[in-house]
């Protein structure tokens, strides 16, 4: 069972999503929220896997909410609004549904979360103590990789997959960039942008808002910044 949490600042809008979850067996709807707030206060009491999530909310929109979410369910937006479609794929959203939407187009959002979920197990931790663990198990086009951290520069978000740079080389993950920073030890890696991950380790030069790994260059995010510095003893 999947326990999905349906937001919606209108309130037929959420009937007609809840009437298409009760047709769907797999789904489980734990709660139905107006705005962002309910939203937040809802996750701390009960499981969430997914939020069948409006965008254009009151005071804080479904994608400032998900920016402000350490660890979010899997999300599919619910929106009459196209212009948001970029955003919402930044951050990795399993699907993206314009209002209004068929039962069947809802019935595919469905099975790309079941396929997400699926991808979570090909991400895998040994089983020795993670403090000792050294590398990461990643299925990049029908190939199993074993990367050890030190190979690693950084990772990048690239829609509903994950760009994994190496040196001279990358690798595209079908696992959502948050998926894969669960298993990353923070000691080593840190989120420097919504879209990027750095190995702390191979950093060489910062200017600006622009880190340096060697040739390569990522940017630092405003929010994450301040952290970031204090990491450096700047």
């Amino acid at each position: 069972m999947i326990n999905c949490l349906i937001v919606d600042d209108a309130p037929i809008a959420r009937q007609i999503v809840m009437e298409y979850c009760k047709l769907l067996p797999v789904l489980r709807v734990v709660g139905q929220c107006s705005d962002a707030f309910e939203v937040r206060h809802e996750l701390q009491q009960v499981q969430v896997d997914l939020l069948l999530m409006d965008i254009n909310m009151p005071v804080l929109s479904g994608i400032d909410l998900l920016k402000t979410l350490k660890n979010p369910p899997l999300v599919v937006f619910t929106t009459a609004y196209k212009e948001f479609a970029t955003d919402a794929f930044d951050l990795a959203a399993c699907d993206y549904l314009l209002k209004p939407f068929s039962l069947e187009r809802f019935i595919i959002a469905i099975d790309r979360v079941i396929e997400k979920l699926e991808s979570r197990k090909t991400v895998k931790l040994d089983t020795q103590p993670s403090s000792l663990v050294s590398h990461l198990i990643l299925r990049s086009e029908g190939r199993i990789n074993k990367l050890n951290y030190d190979q690693i520069l950084y990772l990048e978000a690239n829609r509903n997959n994950t760009k994994v740079f190496t040196i001279g080389q990358h690798l595209i993950s079908t696992t959502p960039l948050s998926i894969i920073e669960s298993h990353l030890p923070g000691e080593l890696f840190f989120r420097v942008h919504r879209s990027f991950i750095i190995n702390i380790t191979k950093i060489t030069g910062l200017q600006g808002n622009r880190i340096f790994l060697g040739k390569s260059e990522v940017p630092l995010g405003g929010n994450y910044k301040d952290e970031f510095l204090k990491i450096l003893g700047i």
